[in-house]
């Protein structure tokens, strides 16, 4: 029986650029075609997430390095890349360690942003379009099952969500310190990373009415733009669509600023000096350093966020050290029990058998008392193990006796099986006790004869 291993390959902010993960990146109307080229490959249980931060494939497959392999180059496609080059910018996991990296992404541990919301719901929207395509199964329902139930329990015991929730709230109220009541202003996104739209939901929550959304990759941006129920900025747009913002928030994490001085000085000249406040919530940062000085200009990083929330970086720590205690359990209990239903066939199969014998034995002898019959039957079932560990115990020759690593490990099998331990040692005892009965007997006749 072939068993089914679990795979994740993708790509991060760890891994590889912003502009590659754009490049790599699906819009809700492409994903039913990307599974399909999935299972064209092989791959016939697989969930396919993208998010601003990471582009992954969660999949079963009975030859991971294989399935790897396709999952990859099927990437590459995407990109204009030979499969090959591409490669190198990914992260592969197999076995106990991508069950390991599910649960982690699941519960928010894996974010650029520990704790942040957004990702456990972008999980669930990708394994429903899986579903809907026909592309999920069994073994890999289970694993997503139970990496919600694990992402739920790091919620519901852990502070780790506040973190990423209060550096919002700051946002909120620096916003409102210098802008006053915010149903009166208009917000720029600038990128679609997780920590942006987390600040933009909950501006918009706050009463922020106006919102345009502009990404280096148009596409994305209007996309987002008709989910985030807000405007569309192409990119070469951008100079524009900045000096019409009250409220500026980055999060391309691209790897060079996005917003200069030479811009920013631009805009506050068409706003007649109106001030911007500017939120960099990109890793690394969007926002030239320089921007900060300039007259009119308010510019909070995450740092920044952090200390008007009062969020203490040791609180954090012993927040993610809780959660991850949660997904090494979660996993841990999650392979006992994989385990264990593999397992089921084999006992059933076993049960199976000893019944047939049970039946058979009764069939052809009727007549035989209970003892007679428990030793018949025990003698069956015995029949096809004891030949077994003969032919362990030598060549097919007949010849030399075989390693005794392998005879070792089934016998210690059977003993663990059966719980011989006891048996072993009650005969031991008794075998002893005769012997030094055997001994006191010789002894005493010695005596005797003397």
């Amino acid at each position: 029986m072939t068993t089914a291993s679990y795979l994740v390959i993708g790509a991060s902010h760890r891994t590889c650029s912003g502009v590659i993960r754009d490049r790599l990146a699906t819009d809700d109307v492409e994903v039913p075609g990307v599974l399909e080229r999935l299972r064209a490959v092989g791959v016939t249980q697989a969930v396919w997430l993208s998010t601003c931060d990471r582009v992954e494939v969660q999949a079963v497959h009975p030859r991971p390095n294989e399935a790897a392999l396709a999952i990859a180059a099927v990437m590459a496609e995407r990109v204009g890349m030979a499969a090959a080059e591409f490669t190198d910018q990914l992260y592969i996991r197999t076995g106990p360690e991508a069950i390991r990296h599910l649960f982690a992404v699941a519960c928010s541990l894996d974010s650029q942003i520990i704790g942040e919301p957004h990702i456990l719901g972008q999980l669930k929207a990708a394994h429903r379009g899986a579903a809907t395509q026909g592309v999920t199964g069994p073994e890999l329902e289970a694993v997503l099952q139970a990496a919600y139930a694990a992402a739920k329990r790091v919620r519901s015991e852990t502070p780790i969500a506040e973190g990423a929730t209060s550096l919002a709230a700051a946002a909120i109220q620096v916003a409102r310190d210098l802008h006053g009541d915010l149903r009166r202003c208009a917000a720029l996104l600038i990128g679609l990373g997780d920590m942006g739209t987390l600040v933009l939901d909950g501006l918009r929550e706050a009463g922020l009415p106006r919102l345009t959304v502009a990404a280096p990759v148009d596409r994305r941006a209007e996309a987002a733009s008709r989910r985030l129920s807000g405007h569309f900025a192409p990119w070469a747009d951008l100079d524009a669509a900045l000096a019409g913002a009250d409220i500026v928030v980055t999060a391309t994490g691209l790897g060079r600023y996005i917003l200069s001085s030479a811009m920013v000085e631009v805009a506050l000249k068409r706003r007649r000096r109106r001030p911007i406040f500017v939120v960099d919530a990109a890793i690394p940062s969007d926002v030239d350093p320089a921007v900060a000085g300039m007259d009119g200009a308010f510019v909070y990083d995450l740092a920044d966020l952090e200390r008007v929330a009062l969020q203490g970086r040791v609180g954090r720590e012993a927040a993610t050290q809780a959660a991850w205690s949660i997904v090494e359990e979660a996993v841990a209990a999650f392979a006992r029990d994989r385990a264990e239903r593999a397992a089921v066939p084999a006992v059933a199969a076993l049960r199976a058998h000893f019944e047939r014998e049970r039946r058979r034995l009764l069939a052809d002898h009727s007549g035989l008392d209970a003892g007679s019959a428990t030793r018949l039957l025990v003698n069956r079932l015995l029949h096809h193990p004891s030949e077994a560990l003969r032919e362990l115990a030598a060549d097919p020759e007949g010849g030399n006796a075989m390693g005794l690593a392998e005879r070792a490990a089934a016998e210690r099998l059977l003993f663990r099986l059966f719980h011989l331990d006891g048996v072993a040692e009650e005969r031991a005892a008794t075998e002893c006790a005769g012997q030094d009965r055997d001994e006191d007997e010789r002894r005493e006749s010695g005596r005797h004869l003397q």
